[in-house]
């Protein structure tokens, strides 16, 4: 007489397995097509397709965000760059502008220009 005995069910259920349960039952619905049928969804489409919508702009503005990122980190090493050519530069420019230089350059390109003996002097006006 096992066959016909009564099975026993339990008072309380666990939330795993109801979780189990309404997931499966979800998953049947999705794939049956149900759940675009349902009510609920139809009513609330809008909010989700506004809710999608701000999804998408949201990964764009991260796309966007490290674009501007990465373009500000070439621009500061190509202005480091700049800036360390202008410092020799203008060490350069000291160096060649200062009286011996200038004399030297003077004898080697052959001019025959001579060096001033008398210091300058200032012109004032009445």
């Amino acid at each position: 007489m096992r066959w016909f005995k009564k099975k026993k069910y339990k008072d309380f259920v666990s939330p795993s397995e109801e979780k189990k349960e309404v997931l499966g039952e979800s998953m049947k619905e999705l794939l049956d097509g149900r759940i675009l049928a349902d009510t609920v969804l139809r009513k609330n489409i809008l909010f989700i397709l506004f809710l999608t919508a701000l999804g998408i702009l949201y990964i764009a503005n991260g796309y966007n965000t490290e674009k501007l990122y990465m373009k500000k980190v070439k621009l500061e090493k190509e202005l480091s760059e700049l800036r360390f050519e202008s410092i020799t530069t203008a060490s350069e420019l000291m160096k060649i502008s200062t009286q011996s230089e200038v004399i030297k350059q003077i004898r080697k390109e052959g001019l025959n220009l001579v060096e001033s003996k008398e210091p300058p002097t200032k012109i004032y006006e009445n």
